[in-house]
This record gives structure tokens, sequence and C-alpha cells, in this order.
């Protein structure tokens, strides 16, 4: 049997009193689409920078790629591409400037390097775009280009938090394209979004409320799990319960 690529035990973050991520149990299959599905300030973005390497648990334990996160953060770091919320590239360089610094960072060199680099442009779409500075490029572009330099080092897990926000529905779908192509080739990707369109087109979901774990499963299951008919009706279920 496949070990899952990533899997969580009670895993908790507190920050002083509060608890921001509370006893989070988790098993992630290699090559799907998961998704991490809550309001703001359910513990998404948390969740994700604990798998990451980059904040310690509390309490609990979490493997990635068969890494204890609290044991060998920089292990982990080695084994994963992260595309946070903010946009992480520099504006000033040319996209194909900024793709050569990632590979540098990934310890890529000589001929494995330039090989690498060309495959990832022609995988994206970014052959026409190389020559242009980061700054002059539209949303959806700056996302595609973040993504490639996530994936360059060829990571076996991948995390994208809240990846889309911002950009046209066109851009969205082309993005969504590249998530699926690189899990049909065994890449497992985590993905947290607040765009329910985006939600339903992953394998499975974990909605979260206050730092819990409230329903798992596909999509339509999660739904059904918190009272909607639809991901968006119970999303909206969620925010209510919330604000009481």
């Amino acid at each position: 049997m496949t070990p899952p690529a990533i899997e969580t035990h009670e895993l908790t973050r507190r920050f002083g009193p509060q608890v921001a991520v509370d006893r989070l149990t988790l098993a992630i299959a290699p090559g799907e689409v998961f998704g991490l599905l809550g309001p703001n300030g359910s513990g998404k973005t948390t969740t994700i920078r604990m798998l990451c390497g980059l904040l310690e648990p509390s309490a609990g334990w979490a493997l990635v790629a068969g890494i204890d996160v609290a044991a060998a953060p920089e292990q982990i770091k080695r084994r994963i591409g992260y595309m946070s919320q903010r946009f992480g590239l520099y504006e000033d360089l040319t996209a194909a400037e900024n793709l050569d610094f990632y590979a540098g960072i990934y310890g890529l060199n000589g001929a494995a390097r330039t090989t690498r680099i060309a495959a990832v442009v022609d995988f994206i779409g970014l052959r026409g775009r190389l020559g242009q500075l980061v700054a002059e490029l539209s949303g959806g572009w700056k996302q595609r280009l973040a993504l490639a330099c996530a994936f360059l080092h060829e990571p076996p897990v991948l995390f994208l938090d809240e990846p889309t926000a911002g950009v046209d529905p066109a851009a969205r779908r082309n993005f969504w394209r590249a998530i699926h192509a690189l899990a049909d080739g065994g890449t497992t990707i985590v993905i947290t979004t607040h765009y329910m369109d985006e939600a339903e087109r992953c394998g499975r979901l974990a909605m979260l409320s206050g730092g819990r774990l409230i329903a798992m499963g596909a999509p339509h299951e999660v739904a059904a799990q918190v009272g909607g008919q639809t991901l968006e009706d119970a999303f909206i279920l969620l925010q209510e319960r919330d604000e009481r």
C-alpha cells in the first residue's frame, strides 16, 4: 500500500491562548488535488505553514513526503514547492531572470538547469513572456510564472495558498489546467481557495472552522456534511455560524 504524501495526527498550533489549528488529522494521497476550505481565520494558512516547515506545531505531528515537519523542517523545504498569497517574485527582473534565479536557489546547474527551465517554460506556456519585466505582466501571467518557479525543482508536494486571488476567470481556468496536469504526473497538490468553483475542482476537500476540521470528502460530500445542497450553500452556512 502506497503511504500518504501528507499525513497529520492531531496537529495543533497555538498562539498564546488562541488555538489557530486544533487537533487536525488528515491523510492525503500522492497525486491528489486536495483543497483546504474555510472562512478567514479558520486555520488554512497556519496549517500550510506548519506543513511547509515554516511554523513549528504546538502539539501533534505531521509527515510530508515521509519527513517529520518538526524534526527536519529544512529537509521539508527541499521536498516541496510553496506559492504564498503574497506575490513573491522579483518585479524588476524579467520572467527568464526569475526562473534562472529560482533554479539556482534549488541547486539546478549546468545543462540540467537549462533543460529543466525549458521544460517548465513549455509546460506553463511562458515562451512569449520570457523577456518581459515581471512588473509589466498581467496578474494571470504573474501567477503562472510563480507556479513555474514553485515546481522548477520537481517537488513531490506543492502547496498553493490562495494562488488565484485577484486573477480574472480565464487566467484561473488556465492555472487550474496546469494544476491538474501536474497532479496527473504524480505531484500532490494542496490548495486553499475562497472560490467555490475552484473548490469543486479538487478531488477532496477539508473544511475548517475555528481551526477545527468539520467536514472532509469529495466536494458534494462536504456540502452535505455541513448541511448545504452545494458547496456555496455550505460555505454561507458556515460563515453564518461563525458570526453568531
